[in-house]
């Protein structure tokens, strides 16, 4: 959809609107729930939770000013901040907490971090009280050293504190009355979000440092414009119809690299783009096709084509810029095609026909998808495109439908996580591509030890398995790329691979 074709609203007169740009709508408003990278970013614009990430991947508070932890590690005891108001002027308490915190645990609502908390899962959440006003203490079964981790979450919504009126008498989620510097303005389905300046937003002291630190609304309005086509969104930019074009795709900075009143911004980022393998396949379940596959492919030439050379390759689900990203971690899988074709013949495959998932909404998946295809024909394995629409491919990933997928993941600050969005009991969560008693044992472990040192080592077990195992075949990780109008003050991206248009303005 060209900008020529958006019918948007006419800006009253001496009113401050933000343009920034999404390629695709964003899925729901409900925080980490039926959500995508998009719609964490548009959402946590919205709401906020006890605690969120830092530029380095630390903690820092939110709506919790403090917390204790006790009990050997299950108890854990939040001070929260005073003089906090929501959306519609209800004053924040610890009886909010409550409220959402059990309704993300329900299994209707479809949180996308239930199961971390699950008697499965990292920690189960035992009970959450609430002494005074606030005081929240939450008992766990077992210490985890990555809970606040997991509450901070982008995916998880930064497990968003909502006044109870976000849903209706009926149990249904209505729109989300947070905390955050910006509400919930006008929502046209595929042509943008518009979201409004708080007034009465109780910020943080000091500068912005991740999802914490000080937020400020420096504008009336953030308008979101769904602009999927990436010529399209270059043009509204040059012409001054965006003030910010965020995530251009590498083939589209040629066209704005030294454009008069343009400034460009490139961040490496934590994300990873990835072949995922249905491994329940009748053909994909034998290892020795899906290693086929991953010698097929040269991981290095890949990057190089679909990045516009601005990305670095990987071969594991822990980014390039992690602390954990170690010797282990670095080794990038060469193509191997004598071993490949030796594989294919071993296994019994005879050319029958794989199916990849991939998409236009992301142009490095499709562009992948293409070169995956051609190298593996080398190796004498048949690879056929199906092209979906995002929430179709999307839909297809959550239920598991697929043999092949190309995909990527949003950054995860933590090298556990990155292997989580993977590993699971795929009879409960379907979208796992690794169900191993192995790699959950090996996972559990990663997320139970404190010390850097003897994380390191877990984390590079689970590394190798994964080479063993082969559930998916990890290809890079993405280079950030942002173009700014001049006029505009405080753009700044991160390694979390999200849009943050809080503390963003005009000269």
């Amino acid at each position: 959809m060209g900008l020529i074709a958006l019918a948007l609203p006419a800006d009253s007169a001496g009113e401050t609107v933000l343009r920034g740009r999404l390629a695709a709508d964003i899925l729901s408003l409900d925080p980490g729930t039926f959500r995508d990278a998009n719609t964490d970013a548009v959402v946590l614009h919205i709401v906020e939770g006890l605690v969120a990430s830092r530029e380095d991947g630390s903690l820092g508070p939110m709506l919790a000013s403090r917390w204790k932890i006790s009990d050997e590690g299950k108890t854990y005891t939040f001070t929260l901040r005073e003089g906090v108001v929501f959306h519609n002027g209800a004053p924040f308490t610890s009886d909010d907490v409550l409220w959402s915190l059990t309704r993300y645990l329900k299994p209707k609502t479809h949180w996308r971090c239930r199961s971390d908390f699950s008697q499965d899962g990292m920690t189960q959440i035992l009970s959450i009280l609430t002494p005074d006003p606030q005081t929240v203490v939450i008992r766990l079964s077992k210490a985890a050293p990555l809970f606040l981790k997991t509450l901070a979450r982008s995916d998880c919504g930064g497990t968003g504190i909502l006044q109870r009126n976000s849903v209706g008498p009926d149990g249904i989620f209505r729109t989300p009355i947070g905390t955050g510097p910006f509400q919930v303005g006008v929502w046209k389905r595929n042509q943008y979000i518009e979201l409004d300046r708080f007034p009465r937003y109780a910020s943080l002291p000091g500068p912005r440092d991740g999802n914490c630190g000080g937020k400020q609304a420096l504008v009336d309005k953030v308008r979101f414009l769904i602009i999927p086509d990436g010529s399209a969104a270059r043009v509204a930019l040059l012409r001054g119809s965006l003030d910010v074009l965020d995530a251009v795709n590498a083939t589209e900075l040629a066209s704005i690299k030294g454009k008069p009143g343009i400034r460009i911004e490139m961040n490496s980022e934590m994300d990873f783009y990835v072949l995922l393998f249905q491994t329940k396949d009748p053909v994909l379940q034998d290892v020795r096709i899906r290693r086929a596959i991953a010698l097929s492919i040269d991981g290095i030439g890949l990057t190089r084509v679909v990045t516009m050379g601005t990305a670095q390759p990987d071969s594991s689900p822990v980014p390039n810029v992690s602390p954990f990203h170690g010797p282990v971690e670095s080794a990038i899988l060469k193509q191997n095609l004598d071993m490949a074709r030796r594989l294919v013949k071993e296994s019994g495959y005879h050319g029958q026909p794989i199916q990849i998932i991939t998409n236009r909404r992301y142009p490095q998946n499709f562009d992948s998808a293409v070169l995956i295809q051609a190298m593996a024909a080398r190796a004498g394995i048949n690879l056929q495109i199906e092209i979906l629409d995002w929430a179709t491919q999307s839909d297809r990933y959550a239920s598991g439908s697929y043999q092949t997928m190309a995909h990527s993941f949003s950054a995860r600050l933590d090298p556990s996580f990155n292997f989580l969005v993977l590993i699971g009991d795929k009879s409960k969560e379907p979208r796992k591509t690794w169900d191993t008693p192995y790699s959950k044992q090996l996972l559990q472990a990663s997320m139970q030890i404190e010390d850097p040192a003897k994380r390191q080592l877990a984390i590079d077990a689970l590394q190798r398995q994964f080479i063993e195992d082969v559930p998916a075949v990890v290809l890079y990780n993405s280079t950030r790329i942002a173009a700014v109008r001049t006029n505009v003050i405080g753009y700044r991206g991160w390694p979390a691979d999200q849009q943050r248009l809080w503390s963003v303005g005009f000269k």
